[in-house]
């Protein structure tokens, strides 16, 4: 496969992918005593579910994402449209997930508000009925070719008419709405951060109260979510889109781990951090 924009295929965005793939099964072995406790040992609930389905999504998500990039490994045209389309939509159903959780956190945090709530879901709504809409039109103009490289037959995807615009405005999108969910993180920690210096004198409140607090409001989770998405934005730029230079190639095979990441890391662990 050759990313998008019509890169050549390098070394450190397959070790990249690998990275990612390796990353997720090793935070899935980290927080397996979590899940047991906080899982499979308590009712089923959306919670539940959306956890399950996403950590267990993202494993073999990690190995097609591979096996489709693997010059050792032969796919036919249409296996590889049928990967293409199966991963593309995974990452619109996944990110919906994402933002579910993000909803759920938010008003665990406003303590309940049915109108922080209200506006959450509406946002919510109006933000992935639109990246929906936008995905099936950018996903049907892919077209796969086959390429051969060093003697390898691989998949290539080019894009055509005005697809990456597309898929700008997705993530322009996401990138609102995971920049909203940061603010109203920061304004819960920031009024954690004026409680605990108006008891420090009584309480003798530290550096690591203060990271806490930061825990506490997911603000780092939160941050994380808004980061990707700025990066996906700039990786979507012509400058970028149009350089084979090695710091190009860097930043795409560092965005490919961090998408990875965002998805079947730190979403599960956003449930988990209760």
């Amino acid at each position: 496969m050759i990313p998008v924009g019509g890169r050549t295929l390098s070394q450190t965005f397959f070790l990249a992918i690998v990275a990612a793939g390796v990353v997720v099964a090793y935070d899935w072995a980290l927080t397996v005593g979590q899940e047991i406790e906080l899982i499979w040992r308590q009712r089923c609930s959306l919670m539940t579910v959306l956890y399950l389905v996403i950590r267990y999504i993202g494993i073999p998500f990690s190995i097609a994402n591979v096996l489709e990039i693997m010059p050792l490994v032969s796919l036919t045209d249409a296996v590889s449209n049928i990967m293409n389309y199966a991963m593309n939509w995974t990452n619109v159903i996944m990110t919906a997930m994402l933002g579910v959780i993000m909803i759920a956190r938010l008003h665990a945090m406003y303590q309940g508000s049915r109108t922080m709530l209200l506006f959450l879901v509406i946002i919510f709504l109006a933000v992935n009925i639109a990246c929906v809409v936008l995905a099936a039109i950018g996903i049907k103009t892919v077209v796969g070719d086959e390429v051969i490289l060093s003697g390898m037959h691989m998949c290539s995807y080019s894009y055509e008419g005005d697809v990456l615009l597309l898929f700008s405005m997705i993530w322009m999108l996401n990138t609102v709405w995971e920049v909203l969910a940061l603010c109203l993180s920061v304004w819960i920690a920031v009024k954690h951060f004026r409680d605990l210096q108006r008891l420090g004198p009584s309480t003798g409140s530290t550096i690591g109260d203060c990271f806490r607090v930061l825990m506490k409001s997911h603000v780092l989770y939160f941050a994380s979510f808004a980061g990707v998405s700025c990066f996906q934005l700039i990786n979507l730029s012509p400058a970028v889109l149009n350089s084979n230079s090695m710091g190009v190639e860097i930043l795409n095979g560092i965005l490919q781990v961090l998408t990875i990441v965002q998805m079947f890391v730190l979403g599960p662990r956003l449930i988990l951090s209760v």
